[in-house]
């Protein structure tokens, strides 16, 4: 039996590489792969290039009564929204819809939120949420009167005279 300790690497250099990489393999490399890179890329330039000239030889003639059309309908200029506005009838598509959800939701909030008038001849108002939900748990909930079916509806006075916190005695 031999008990001599072996190193993993037979030849004498401790595991590791003596030598260093040679530099002329690695910039062959990076030179073809540039070059892979061009070629790519010319290529589908062409390609591009091509498929837009035969899309705009198939393209349908813009009928002669539009009279403010652009060359290119794809893109849109800075003014876009004025061109839409002149150039198509209503209803138009939307174009800011982020903005007009916006807006929506602000006049819905502003109408939660505020004081006016429902009908003003008939003395019907419209309150905020919060003041409503106060208004409720003070007053209590209308109900109906025992004995009829199709009574008026009545504030509840089951909760009158009482206090939040305090025992009727």
């Amino acid at each position: 039996m031999n008990n001599e300790i072996h190193p993993a690497n037979q030849n004498g250099n401790g595991g590791y590489e003596r030598r260093d990489i040679r530099v002329a393999p690695v910039l062959y490399f990076l030179v073809g792969l540039a070059a892979a890179v061009l070629v790519v890329y010319l290529v589908a330039s062409g390609t591009y290039s091509y498929l837009e000239k035969r899309s705009e030889a198939q393209q349908a003639p813009v009928s002669p009564l539009v009279t403010n059309a652009p060359k290119d309908t794809r893109q849109l200029s800075a003014d876009y929204k004025d061109y839409l506005r002149q150039s198509f009838p209503a209803p138009q598509l939307e174009i800011d819809e982020r903005g007009q959800l916006d807006k929506i939701l602000t006049d819905e909030e502003q109408t939660l939120s505020s004081y006016d008038w429902v009908d003003q001849k008939a003395g019907t108002v419209r309150i905020p949420i919060d003041r409503a939900m106060d208004l409720i748990a003070q007053r209590g909930l209308p109900v109906r009167a025992q004995g009829t079916e199709g009574g008026a509806a009545q504030p509840s006075n089951a909760s009158a005279g009482k206090t939040k916190g305090t025992k009727k005695k």
